[in-house]
């Protein structure tokens, strides 16, 4: 089980609890020395739930404190050597072995149901799930499943890229369930591997034993995976990784899918990475050009693409810093743009949106403790879903554009009723400060869904987005190839 760590009182300056997991075998716990004491709301759980998480394992090396990492880079420097990684500076044996899925298999519970506080550090002023929280678990979560699944080696592995994280089922009211999050490498390639997790929800009592069999497919409301990829801390180049073996049915379909989608990032990775436009999509961009020019304002429910976006800059402190010391933990830059994009997202329109999916996102470079992380938060595309028979009369657009998705027959699913759904592309960029120029790290896409009567009966509508240059209709194109993927990825899914 998780109990909530609940530090005392401290002055207002710091006055925060820090939620601190660590891994005990293959379960996660949080501990609460304080189990009888009351609460007041300052000691409720911080939002940085899991950023010291592998600082509070004691499975792994002891990691040093930031001026101890300092001076031992320092030293290195002065040698004339690099140094990745504090915790891991060698590899231990380079043999490479074979490993099943269930060696790796690990997973956390967030029993919110039977903690309040708990559930307080994960909820958002909706009263619904803050997504952007969960999503550091997840990928501190993946980072343990790839360090079990390369052991006894022990090489430097890092998050190269999410493929993907899709909410299948709407779970507003998480206070009423308790959660598992649980995954396994599902696929291995000679310094990489996919790792799949999904989280599961229960309104009742957890299973006493949880194990892949044990966990019903019925419960899940989330998918997740990520490739992680193994280097060497001594030569700082590609690191040969344990073979996976799958031993059954389902997980040879896992591998051969997962096998099938990397050699397809490797052959988009190899082309342009800009598409021309298809003569249907010429059409669109001058059909959205014509409608843009007879619109001197915009009315209410649609607003200019310019005008959607936001901006953020961070500086990259200690304190949330990966395992290795001297990077930062991905999962915190997985919820720093996710935060800016829900902004964007809520401001253009009007209402809380609800989150449904990050879109395959590519870490283009590492960010550095240290470095200036700045953001850019754009709404870059919109989609109207209908009901059947359903005409779109309010389009701000003088044509029709069909939607790529539709709803769901499934109650609890998000798009099970008539609804924008909204796409925020954040850009990424680092600067280091001792020298000039910026690096881009990453772009994040962001899909929301907005009810049709979010905002109440007296005012139902769509949302909708309008560009007017060349640069914001390609981004708008490309917005709706990504809505095109993931129509076909939630295609592919079993009905859970």
């Amino acid at each position: 089980m998780i109990r909530l760590i609940a530090p005392r009182a401290v002055p207002t300056v710091t006055r925060r609890a820090v939620l601190a997991y660590r891994f005990n075998s293959i379960k996660t716990n949080f501990h609460r020395p304080d189990q009888a004491g009351s609460h007041v709301p300052a000691d409720a759980a911080d939002a940085t739930a899991t950023i010291l998480a592998d600082q509070q394992d004691n499975k792994m090396p002891n990691k040093a404190t930031w001026v101890d990492a300092l001076r031992e880079r320092e030293k290195q420097l002065a040698e004339g050597k690099v140094l990745d990684s504090y915790s891991y500076v060698t590899p231990k044996t380079t043999e490479v072995g074979e490993k099943t899925r269930g060696d790796s298999f690990s997973f956390l519970t967030l029993p919110f149901k039977e903690d309040k506080w708990l559930c307080d550090a994960y909820i958002n002023a909706y009263g619904r799930l803050r997504a952007g929280q969960l999503f550091q678990d997840l990928d501190a979560l993946a980072g343990r499943i790839a360090y079990r699944h390369c052991s006894p080696a022990e090489p430097v592995n890092v998050t190269a890229s999410v493929d993907r994280i899709y909410m299948v089922k709407k779970v507003d009211e998480i206070s009423n369930y308790n959660f598992v999050l649980a995954g396994a490498v599902t696929w291995t390639g000679r310094s990489s591997m996919e790792i799949t997790v999904r989280g599961y929800a229960f309104e009742d009592q957890l299973p006493e034993n949880i194990t892949e069999d044990t966990l019903p497919e019925l419960n899940i409301f989330l998918t997740a995976n990520f490739t992680f990829v193994a280097r060497n801390p001594l030569t700082h180049k590609s690191f040969a990784i344990n073979r996976l073996i799958p031993i059954s049915e389902k997980e040879w379909i896992d591998y051969r899918r997962a096998e099938s989608h990397n050699a397809k990032k490797k052959l988009a990775a190899k082309s342009q990475r800009f598409i021309e436009p298809s003569d249907e999509e010429n059409r669109l961009i001058n059909d959205m050009w014509k409608s843009s020019k007879t619109l001197d304002s915009t009315p209410k429910g649609v607003s200019f693409m310019k005008n959607t976006t936001l901006k953020s800059t961070l500086f990259m402190q200690p304190q949330y810093r990966n395992r290795h010391s001297y990077m930062i933990f991905g999962g915190y830059l997985l919820r720093q743009s996710f935060e800016l994009a829900y902004c964007a997202s809520a401001a253009f329109a009007g209402t809380g949106p609800r989150f449904v999916s990050l879109d395959s996102t590519t870490f283009k470079a590492p960010v550095p403790v240290g470095a200036i992380l700045s953001m850019e938060a754009t709404v870059a595309y919109t989609e109207h879903i209908h009901d059947v028979g359903e005409t779109e009369a309010d389009s701000p657009f003088n044509f029709t554009l069909p939607a790529t998705n539709k709803i769901s027959p499934s109650s609890d699913a998000f798009l099970s009723e008539p609804g924008t759904l909204v796409q925020v592309k954040v850009d990424t960029s680092i600067q280091n400060v001792e020298e000039d120029g910026k690096t881009e790290s990453g772009t994040f896409i962001y899909s929301f869904f907005v009810p049709k009567n979010s905002n109440g009966d007296e005012d139902p509508g769509y949302c909708s987005i309008i560009p007017q240059t060349y640069t914001e209709m390609m981004h708008y194109v490309e917005g709706r190839r990504r809505a095109q993927d993931t129509a076909q990825y939630v295609g592919t899914l079993p009905k859970y």
